[in-house]
């Protein structure tokens, strides 16, 4: 794909994460890879709030240089993940409410409790370590080496989640049906009643039903492009 479509892919991720709140203001950021190596990318400017990005003035940077217009914890969380996980092509990291509440509770794992909760079957790497913010070289390649090569989501604890797809449809699509799945697991924990979990041999199953289901992504994101292409048709300048 090339790089003006990528923008505005992305431009339409942000808008999107802010109309179902999914975001933290200026806060938080996305990114997707423009070359075969990661090397290079394009990150939200700092300051910018998500429900008024447009695609041009997301900004182009070289993993290897840090970009002066970048925030500095996106630089080293986004920087380190393109370079050193193949498989993050579009990096989307939030602190969404409800997965961010499952991610403060102590040794939480996302619990097989519903169909969307099977989409991550095995597929969820956790930090159990908050240190603080992601401000150095150090802390960004910790994150990658936990995300490594086997899964999509990054619970970090105390923090947030980090999601990342072979495109901004795949990963958009893994952000929100992850926040579906942990609302729903509030929801039933709130209850206080005892948990219906559903077998893992079953759950296993339903993932690979879910990965396999075919164009469901890319046909969710076609979706909100054509919404926002009738509402908000900005956010391809």
């Amino acid at each position: 794909m090339d790089v003006e479509s990528l923008r505005r892919d992305l431009a339409a991720a942000f808008r999107w994460a802010a109309r179902l709140e999914l975001h933290e203001g200026v806060a938080n950021h996305f990114s997707v890879a423009v070359s075969d190596d990661g090397g290079q990318f394009l990150l939200n400017p700092r300051g910018r709030h998500f429900s008024r990005v447009r695609a041009s003035e997301l900004l182009l940077l070289d993993a290897e240089h840090v970009g002066a217009d970048a925030d500095p914890t996106a630089w080293y969380l986004h920087s380190h993940l393109h370079r050193h996980v193949p498989h993050a092509r579009c990096v989307l990291h939030t602190h969404m409410p409800y997965a961010t509440a499952l991610a403060c509770l102590r040794d939480f794992e996302l619990l097989m409790l519903d169909q969307t909760a099977c989409r991550f079957h095995d597929r969820i790497a956790y930090d159990r370590h908050f240190g603080g913010m992601a401000l150095d070289d150090a802390e960004g390649e910790r994150v990658a080496k936990l995300l490594g090569n086997d899964h999509s989501v990054l619970f970090l604890g105390n923090h947030g989640v980090i999601v990342i797809g072979p495109t901004v449809a795949d990963a958009f699509d893994e952000l929100y049906h992850l926040e579906r799945a942990a609302r729903l697991q509030v929801l039933a924990l709130s209850t206080g009643r005892q948990l219906d979990l559903i077998p893992d041999e079953i759950a296993a199953l339903t993932c690979t039903q879910w990965l396999e289901y075919p164009e469901a992504a890319a046909l969710h994101f076609a979706a909100l492009r054509e919404i926002l292409d009738d509402e908000s048709p900005d956010y391809l300048d």
